[in-house]
């Protein structure tokens, strides 16, 4: 049951991309020839006027095939006799669509919820945390002069950044309403997976209400913190600090989401049907996010490298010779599709 509804939400975030790219080339008045969902052969498709909808076999993707996307054709309706503002906005749309959904569920979900604030609620005996003063209860504003406005800001300073060996920790917690300022050098420590690292010896995050002032607020900043921990992955692979192992393809992501969804259903865990939908809205936010950035790199075949595309175009005042964009967009596609086929091999691994 989890893994159809993961397939179903993966799907439906998808869609709404492509509805990005479709809504603005429509208003630009241009010729949609395939509205699809999903990957090669063609399961079952309609004719709706100029554009056939249709649902593919592999339902890892989409596409919004334009007519004079690939090629410079002669007709009022195609996308190359379009003014390059205009086909900047199409391409940008989809991205554009996957933050407005993910910025959508992130207020559904802080409306419900609230927001995890960075509070200290743990702080373990004879650790640095303890031995500096840190109190449960202190709320960390700054790590090393980073700032921290959600639970999520620390997670993602300590997977990124971490406590290396050796080096003060320098951390600015609120307390009472007052900052403080407190150093501390972190020691080696197990976690509850017996692995050990530098760490100073805190459990922190703590779910707050707010109102609908703060319901915005705080959605923003988990729309931030989703496009910066993607940020900062992909940074992590450039530099060697996460492994490529560490990557999950579409099927290892469907598979933990609906391993996820369905245990929050699970009502001998304190779970129910109302966690399950909290579950997959938070799912939902996440991986639009997600979508939007990736789709937004500078890689041929993706957005964001049609977009770069588009940028020179518009520097140059002249297009690019279509002939050789599309040699560096079919190399782009090709190892596009080697990448997922490395990725997919390494997840249906993963699977058992």
């Amino acid at each position: 049951m989890g893994i159809i509804l993961a397939i179903l939400l993966f799907s439906a975030i998808i869609i709404i991309h492509e509805l990005g790219h479709f809504l603005l080339a429509k208003a630009n008045g241009i010729r949609v020839d395939e509205f699809s969902l999903g990957l090669g052969p063609t399961l079952f498709g309609k004719q709706f006027g100029e554009t056939k909808f249709s649902v593919k076999l592999l339902p890892f993707g989409g596409s919004c095939m334009m007519l004079g996307e690939e090629e410079d054709i002669e007709d009022d309706s195609s996308f190359s006799r379009k003014s390059v503002y205009a086909r900047m906005a199409i391409i940008f749309a989809g991205p554009f669509f996957n933050f407005i959904l993910a910025f959508i569920f992130s207020v559904i979900l802080t409306a419900v919820m609230g927001y995890q604030s960075p509070q200290i609620t743990v702080v373990a005996d004879n650790t640095p945390a303890q031995k500096s003063g840190l109190q449960v209860g202190d709320v960390v504003k700054e790590i090393n002069g980073k700032t921290m406005t959600i639970d999520g800001d620390i997670s993602l300073y300590t997977a990124y950044y971490g406590f290396p060996k050796d080096e003060d920790v320098t951390m600015v917690v609120e307390r009472d309403g007052q900052e403080k300022t407190i150093v501390m050098k972190p020691e080696l420590m197990k976690d509850a997976s017996g692995n050990e690292n530098y760490r100073i010896g805190i459990n922190h995050g703590k779910w707050e209400k707010v109102g609908v002032l703060g319901t915005l607020k705080y959605s923003t900043y988990e729309m931030k913190y989703w496009i910066e921990t993607v940020v900062k992955s992909l940074q992590g692979l450039a530099t060697k600090r996460f492994k490529a192992s560490d990557v999950s393809g579409p099927v290892g992501i469907v598979s933990t989401m609906g391993k996820n969804i369905e245990a929050s259903g699970d009502k001998d865990n304190g779970g129910g049907p109302g966690m399950m939908v909290m579950s997959m809205i938070f799912w939902c936010s996440m991986l639009s996010a997600n979508l939007g950035v990736m789709n937004l790199l500078p890689i041929p075949a993706l957005d964001g490298g049609r977009l770069l595309f588009l940028i020179i175009e518009w520097i140059r005042r002249k297009p690019m010779n279509p002939k050789y964009e599309g040699y560096v967009n079919m190399a782009g596609f090709m190892l596009l599709m080697l990448l997922m086929v490395v990725i997919l091999g390494h997840d249906i691994i993963n699977l058992f």
